[in-house]
């Protein structure tokens, strides 16, 4: 989100401390006819940082991390969610109406160590039209439907739309059922996920509802007063995959460089849990939006990204953690 372009040059200098070997470029996507337009990135791997920032639960650990690293214009950069497509790869929005896809690459004891085949392609408009007005574009959360259909929510014009398969994309989008609330311009939808029969919205500023074809049903009610900047509040939801509840990432700033993040699980009743994962200075920290779940080896594995709004006083970071 833009509101974050105002960080310190401090922050950099601090978070430049968790970079570590340069991996290079990811191996390239093929040119294609689907639609998907190839593109090209550097990646650094990063660590958690120094003592005194990351705190973990005793069932969590970290599994690996990357920085994207890409020219100025390129589409990835702003990166507002994540979703895993079940065959190992990922796909994301970003809030200025690009989708992306990509392939993790992990290393023989499982960890993060790269990620393959960067694509992109714009989202369009209900009449075809490729977006390209950033009020009709600012995409901030997705999921996948148990049927594989492609579901996208944006702010600024607050509205979910259904793109259709990711192996087919429809030009058309069609838009499905959304909560009636009126959020601010720049504070909407930025949790969408699967949930029993439907979809789990949740708002930046507060407010958590379930939809399904016909209706959409209040969980959490927005409060009076919204939550501001300066206090945690949630950027990205996925379902645990093992049905019980969900996997939100948190976010919060408070000027000039203080940036913080971190995951906790939602029960049913939008209640939250203790927090599993918890970044800030002097660690690995940054604006992080989205988040995706899978199962792994008996446990679960968390990936979360973060949003450098094309700010070069942010970064694009995907951490990957294990729950036990």
């Amino acid at each position: 989100m833009s509101r974050f372009g105002r960080l310190a040059s401090v922050w950099v200098a601090l978070s430049l401390s968790a970079c570590a070997a340069w991996l290079g470029a990811p191996r390239p996507y093929p040119l294609s006819s689907d639609g998907w337009t190839p593109q090209v990135a550097e990646l650094r791997s990063v660590s958690l940082g120094l003592p005194g920032g990351t705190q973990l639960a005793d069932s969590v650990t970290f599994a690996g991390g990357l920085q994207i690293s890409a020219a100025p214009t390129s589409p990835l950069h702003s990166l507002s969610d994540l979703k895993l497509t079940g065959d190992g790869g990922f796909v994301t929005v970003s809030d200025t109406g690009d989708l992306v896809r990509g392939d993790i690459r992990l290393d023989a004891r499982g960890r993060v160590v790269g990620l393959d085949r960067f694509r992109s392609r714009r989202l369009t408009l209900q009449d075809g039209a490729a977006i390209s007005d950033k009020s009709d574009g600012d995409a901030e959360g997705l999921t996948i439907t148990p049927s594989g259909d492609l579901l996208v929510s944006f702010e600024r014009r607050h509205r979910i739309w259904n793109y259709g398969p990711l192996s087919a994309l429809k030009t058309k989008p069609t838009p499905v059922r959304s909560p009636d609330f009126a959020f601010t311009e720049n504070d909407g939808m930025e949790g969408l996920a699967v949930a029993p029969g439907g979809w789990r919205v949740s708002g930046e500023a507060g407010g958590v509802w379930d939809c399904s074809a016909a209706r959409c049903t209040g969980v959490s009610t927005p409060p009076q007063t919204p939550i501001p900047d300066s206090e945690y509040r949630i950027t990205g939801l996925d379902r645990d995959p093992s049905g019980a509840g969900w996997f939100v990432v948190q976010r919060l700033y408070r000027a000039p460089i203080d940036m913080r993040a971190r995951v906790r699980r939602m029960a049913p009743d939008g209640t939250l849990g203790p927090v599993l994962i918890e970044l800030k200075l002097p660690g690995t920290t940054d604006n992080f939006e989205g988040i995706a779940a899978e199962m792994r080896n008996g446990g679960t594995r968390l990936y979360i990204l973060s949003d450098d709004n094309f700010n070069p006083a942010q970064r694009t970071l995907m951490l990957a953690f294990d729950l036990r």
